[in-house]
């Protein structure tokens, strides 16, 4: 039976890695986490004078260098004067040229967003007429190809790397001490250690080709990688190195000392390494949540220590699990697992998931925004595919945990027998020795002696191979008998089943890291409709009456604002303000402010300038994309009687 269980382990971890590495070629080149959602001038947009600059709007901030924005003629010559700038937001500018003549022009961007992923893209604006052009704009690839495949194949091994480092020696720390002198699980925590240090060095080798050009010819360019260390992402892959040096410190410790001290040092020493263990697993966590989603967006502040205690768990349970499986299939018959570490372990899994759902649906609600984004987005679709398989991972840790109480209670009665199987075999040869010994004693004579001490070398190097044999069938058989345990083999395949799901779980998590997240998804397509659109055609002027009531003397009365022409650009702004027969009359003080919920704009605020009484003017107001916008009039009749009054109008 013994025989046939490792080639079955071996066949089913081969396919589940091979299913994984199918979820990761599946996934493709890593979608932009930064949306383009304005642009000045708009895509197809036709202008009557050449632009001084072109100025490109992202859902978040991006980094970019001398090239990231381009403009090109229609013959693709360069017309910008490089050296993008921004205004400290999500807004970045490049000057063009003076004299540009009339023709088709074409705005290129390839940028890295906030979250570490490459963005870039393309779109034509025209000056005076549209006309053929030479530059094709579908030929940018940002993290895709053989470069972004193998960064991918990183990503994923960092995390496996990461959940069996900490997992496993929490399982060791905090549910079975022993496991420290089990060598399949030091093989096991030392391998997880090699991963995540040989993946983040690649990932670090790649990034800068994976932002930048996509070609195998940069992965080895210092210069490249200089800038490489300079960015966010860059910082954080070293700060996992020196922290993985620190993590090969604990494991040493671990391993190397931990068992053989008193049980009252051990104590003090699991304390340390308990503490010591936390601070570096956190620290690698963070690695991952200041550099990725978690540190852009909604309330990043929030976000980022959420996203290490999800790591964490994460950790704790599939980590604990692997190693779980390590030691019930590879632990030595003179170590199995006892069933009070199983116990230990189904109590620090079922914590883990209690804070895995609750940091995942506070993450989700984060990157969604709507219940439409679960079926609407890809980053959606993948978060169903997670939440399924984590459905699926709990009911099998459920049937773990009844085995784990079969184990329980039959493990005293085992140990009572194989005990005493072991003393009646090790009592067997000692009375045959015995008689054997008697019934010579009267026969032996002066040759016999002799003859003895001749063969003494041969008799001796006889006995040690005896006892080797006898030791080697000595753990055949208790190894048999422990497989032969009904509880232990449920228990075996059950975790066999959880570890074979999680591997496919991490996979789809690697996934969900390179994939856009909803809620900007969902806002580049809402911008999409507009910002990248053909320039709306003047709707004419919107004129909104709001009645207005301050509590004040002389507090009735109604506001009127004119918007002309009512569209993305510059508008004209007209406010009146009348008493309720229609008069016209001056208030101390009236202002207006102009936002879009949708997209999370404004207010931006307007301070119109009195032109005469009952009427207030501004010019030049900035409309930056179109939709339903609220405009929002404060009015002041007095020092103390003041109301703010709105309506939505639709813009563009």
């Amino acid at each position: 039976m013994t025989q046939t269980i490792a080639p079955r382990v071996r066949t089913v971890v081969l396919l589940l890695l091979a299913a994984a590495c199918a979820l990761l070629a599946a996934a493709g080149p890593a979608s932009a986490h930064a949306a383009l959602t304005g642009s000045d001038p708009q895509q197809g947009a036709v202008v009557d004078t050449a632009p001084a600059q072109v100025s490109l709007t992202f859902s978040e901030s991006v980094s970019l260098d001398d090239d990231s924005l381009r403009v090109l003629d229609p013959k693709g010559k360069r017309v910008d004067e490089g050296r993008p700038s921004g205004t400290g937001g999500t807004t970045y500018s490049v000057r063009l040229h003076s004299g540009l003549p009339d023709g088709t022009y074409t705005v290129t961007y390839q940028v890295v967003s906030a979250d570490s992923h490459p963005v870039a893209g393309a779109y034509t604006f025209s000056i005076g007429a549209p006309s053929d052009t030479s530059v094709s704009v579908y030929g940018t690839d940002p993290g895709g190809g053989a470069v972004g495949w193998l960064y991918g194949l990183g990503r994923y091994v960092s995390y496996a790397g990461f959940v069996v480092l900490v997992g496993g020696a929490a399982f060791v720390l905090a549910c079975w001490p022993r496991a420290s002198g089990v060598r399949a699980v030091q093989r096991l925590v030392v391998s997880g250690w090699l991963a995540l240090t040989s993946a983040t060095l690649l990932l670090l080798l790649l990034r800068g080709s994976y932002t930048g050009s996509g070609t195998f010819g940069d992965v080895f360019d210092l210069g490249l990688l200089g800038e490489v260390l300079q960015t966010k992402s860059g910082a954080a892959l070293v700060s996992r190195l020196l922290l993985l040096a620190a993590a090969a410190l604990f494991v040493a410790v671990l391993f190397g000392a931990y068992d053989k001290r008193e049980d009252e040092e051990k104590r003090d020493l699991t304390f340390g390494l308990a503490v010591g263990g936390t601070v570096v697993a956190a620290g690698l966590a963070a690695t991952w949540a200041m550099s990725e989603h978690a540190s852009v967006g909604l309330q990043a502040g929030i976000a980022m220590p959420v996203d290490v205690v999800h790591l964490l768990a994460v950790a704790a349970w599939l980590g604990g699990l692997v190693s779980l499986l390590v030691a019930l299939y590879r632990a030595s018959a003179e170590t199995p697992v006892p069933a009070v570490a199983v116990r230990r372990f189904s109590r620090v899994a079922f914590g883990s998931v209690v804070a895995l759902a609750a940091t995942g649906t506070y993450q989700s609600w984060r990157q969604l925004g709507s219940w439409s984004a679960f079926t609407d987005t890809r980053y959606g679709q993948w978060l169903l595919a997670k939440i399924g398989l984590v459905v699926v991972l709990v009911g099998i840790a459920y049937l773990s945990r009844r085995w784990t109480a079969r184990l329980a209670e039959a493990g005293p009665a085992v140990v009572r027998q194989r005990e005493g199987a072991r003393k009646n075999e090790r009592g067997q040869p000692a009375r045959k020795a015995a008689v054997g010994g008697t019934s010579g004693t009267g026969k032996a004579s002066a040759a016999t002696v002799g003859a003895a001490g001749t063969a003494e070398a041969g008799d001796s190097r006889r006995a040690a191979q005896l006892a080797r044999q006898r030791a080697a069938m000595d753990a055949a058989r208790q190894k048999k008998e422990r497989d032969a345990d009904p509880q232990r083999s449920g228990l075996r395949r059950s975790v066999l089943a959880e570890a074979g799901v999680a591997v496919v779980l991490l996979a789809v998590t690697t996934v969900l890291t390179q994939t856009e997240p909803g809620r900007t998804e969902q806002e580049a397509k809402a911008a999409g409709a507009s910002s990248t659109a053909p320039a709306a055609p003047s709707t004419g002027a919107v004129t909104l009456d709001m009645p207005f009531d301050t509590g004040g003397r002389n507090g009735k009365g109604v506001v009127r604002v004119e918007l002309d022409p009512a569209r993305v650009g510059a508008n004209a702004l007209h406010l009146y303000v009348e008493r309720p027969d229609g008069s016209a009359f001056d208030v101390p003080e009236v202002k207006v402010a102009f936002t879009q919920q949708a997209k999370d704009i404004g207010p931006l605020p307007v301070v119109p300038d009195h032109i005469t009484t009952g009427h207030w003017s501004a010019s030049g107001v900035q409309i930056p994309i179109a939709g339903d916008w609220e405009v929002t009039v404060t009015v002041r009749t007095s020092d103390i009687d003041q109301v703010t009054v709105s309506k939505n109008a639709q813009i563009g």
